[in-house]
């Protein structure tokens, strides 16, 4: 996932003021536990700093729907534009990402006065939408409001990797750590191929990479139960995996090797003891929750060890269209994966994203939008990969089945993990 809003397939719909409040109010809520010092820093190019995800969430309402709409808006301040801009040339030159760190000023408290005057004119045009763009300004803001809800996501994700090069290992919202657990076992799930439909489909909200719904060929296939834990995870690890080079993609085993990679992300072992950093800090890894922070490259080469490789992301939409979006989500405020229950059919969303062998590529008869708002998503239909089903940092409300997520396969940052296929 890119660090900014999708473009949206723009269709009817009525934000009202509460889920504006509610969702935006999210946002500094995900803050509140950062002191003032943490707000600035940006560990890697990948990451932004939690100071500028507030602020560029602003810019976003004030270019995208006060300027154009709201009669007599004046502008919070003039260069706000270059600084918070995130890839949007046709509005003007952003500001360089891997410099967002050197921002001290504006200042904390006045990204947060920003907030606030942005927050007041949106309410009040909401409320009072001129009649002849009353639509046109609907869309945008529910549009604005998924944009915040993909960005607390990555202030979650962004935040944890910043903590995680502090040999402090910063605790950012303690949690004990998970109760001894016997992972459910895997099974296999089989599902019928043939001729089936993917896609965005109905009237609610979709992002335009989701459409158009189409037709797809799937031979029978089958998918694991459950997500792969960490236990079989180092299993894998175990076995020299990381030193095997027939189990990796040419691309894959170069990065192994020249970026020293010898266990997931945030895995740490000492005394013979494996741990791993967590939002709550450095704890004990549990064997039986979902591995996460592996990279695309790590997720294939895990697959093809167990003799099964990564599902298709028609594959994944396929057996879970028509499922209830129901998980470990944000919501539950465990901020980390959780070991599937007896009583859970599929663990098919929330905990981790997990990767496919999808290359991230516009649908037959895609065609991206005109005007800014239509600039990001087709442009970087290239080189990355589709990942599907939330992760335990996205609210519930934003996912569904047709969501296509996507990263480059070297990515670990992100809340990443596995499922595997086979054919039936």
């Amino acid at each position: 996932m890119q660090q900014h809003a999708r473009t949206a397939d723009l269709r009817p719909g009525v934000p009202s003021t509460s889920r504006y409040r509610n969702v935006r109010a999210r946002s500094e809520a995900l803050c509140a536990p950062l002191a003032t010092d943490d707000y600035q820093v940006q560990s890697v190019l990948e990451t932004s700093p939690p100071k500028w995800h507030l602020a560029h969430l602003t810019w976003f309402f004030e270019t995208f729907v006060l300027a154009p709409y709201a009669p007599g808006y004046r502008v919070f301040h003039p260069r706000y534009g270059e600084l918070f801009n995130s890839y949007y040339q046709t509005v003007g030159q952003p500001f360089a990402r891997p410099s967002r760190h050197v921002l001290s000023r504006p200042t904390v408290e006045e990204v947060y006065r920003y907030r606030a005057h942005v927050d007041a004119a949106m309410l009040d045009l909401i409320d009072r939408p001129p009649a002849a763009s009353a639509a046109e300004i609907a869309r945008r803001v529910e549009l604005g409001l998924h944009h915040e809800q993909q960005h607390q996501e990555l202030l979650l994700m962004d935040i944890k990797h910043n903590f995680s090069v502090n040999p402090l290992a910063p605790v950012y919202r303690a949690r004990e750590p998970a109760a001894p657990r016997t992972a459910v076992a895997l099974r296999w799930i089989d599902f019928k191929g043939g001729l089936r439909e993917i896609g965005a489909d109905g009237d609610a909200f979709c992002f335009d990479n989701e459409t158009p719904r189409h037709k797809v060929w799937l031979e029978d296939f089958r998918l694991g139960s459950r997500l792969v834990t960490n236990a079989e995870y180092l299993a894998f690890i175990e076995a020299g995996g990381y030193r095997q080079p027939q189990h990796w993609l040419a691309d894959g085993w170069s990065a192994v090797r020249e970026r020293g990679w010898t266990a997931p992300l945030y895995w740490r072992q000492a005394d013979g003891a494996w741990q791993e950093f967590t939002l709550g800090g450095l704890l004990p890894l549990d064997p039986a929750a979902p591995v996460c922070h592996v990279s695309g490259y790590e997720a294939d080469a895990y697959a093809r060890w167990r003799g099964a490789r990564l599902p298709t992301e028609a594959e994944l939409e396929v057996a879970t269209a028509g499922r209830a979006v129901s998980g470990n989500f944000v919501e539950s405020d465990l901020l980390h994966p959780r070991a599937a229950q007896g009583e859970m059919d599929g663990q098919w969303f929330g905990d981790v994203w997990e990767w496919t062998q999808s290359a991230y590529a516009p649908y037959p008869g895609y065609r991206p939008q005109e005007g800014a708002l239509g600039e990001y998503n087709g442009k970087f239909m290239g080189n990355q990969y589709v990942l599907r089903g939330g992760c335990c940092a996205t609210p519930q409300s934003h996912q569904r089945a047709s969501y296509r997520n996507f990263f480059y396969l070297h990515d670990r940052w992100p809340f990443t993990g596995i499922r595997l296929a086979a054919e039936a």
